[in-house]
């Protein structure tokens, strides 16, 4: 079955799988410096592009606020979301105003775009070769003791979790930090009590 991209218009759709269409991908490529693979994609790939960028925003992303209604599909449309880029003064203090409930800000939207872009280039979900690893230590041991001269090689791997390509990119990031922060990733720690 072919991949039907719907985007989310404001409405809180319970079918919609993207915060862009392809024109809003064109659109925002048309001013980057890297286009290059989204310009040369064909429109199925940069629908399917824009569909798992929403996936993946909507997965590794909190967005503050709440969704505005339950039976819509992705994170946006929110209800009391803070807009630090919109301001109000009230009683000399100055308040954010909150995205507009019925609204898909321009960022998220700009930001599925440049994820799309990204994972048209590289499989953004899977492991680099090599990542994770640290370090590899190999060592070579000779045991004379034997008579038969023999030889061995041990190795020892070191991995560490630093050295992971992220899967939102820090551009896209950044685009969507103002609204919410990243899932963190770690297990945490529990304190255990014996009774």
């Amino acid at each position: 079955m072919a991949l039907t991209l719907i985007k989310e218009d404001g409405t809180g759709r319970a079918d919609a799988n993207s915060y862009a269409a392809a024109a809003d991908g064109d659109a925002y490529h048309d001013g980057h410096l890297y286009a290059t693979a989204w310009t040369a994609a064909t429109q199925a790939r940069k629908e399917a592009a824009l569909v798992m960028a929403t996936r993946l925003i909507d997965s590794q992303f909190h967005f503050n606020g709440s969704r505005t209604n339950e039976s819509q599909a992705l994170q946006w449309p929110r209800a009391q979301c803070p807009d630090p880029d919109r301001r109000s003064a009230g009683w000399g203090v100055r308040n954010a105003e909150c995205v507009e409930p019925d609204v898909v800000p321009p960022a998220a939207v700009q930001a599925t775009c440049e994820m799309a872009r990204e994972l048209l280039i590289v499989d953004r979900t899977a492991a680099a070769a090599g990542e994770g690893l640290d370090s590899v230590q190999t060592v070579h041991a000779t045991h004379a003791a034997t008579g038969s001269g023999s030889s061995s090689d041990t190795s020892a791997t070191k991995y560490s979790k630093v050295d992971t390509r992220p899967i939102i990119s820090q551009v896209a990031r950044v685009m969507l930090a103002k609204f919410g922060s990243l899932v963190s990733g770690g297990s945490g720690a529990v304190r255990l009590v014996r009774t």
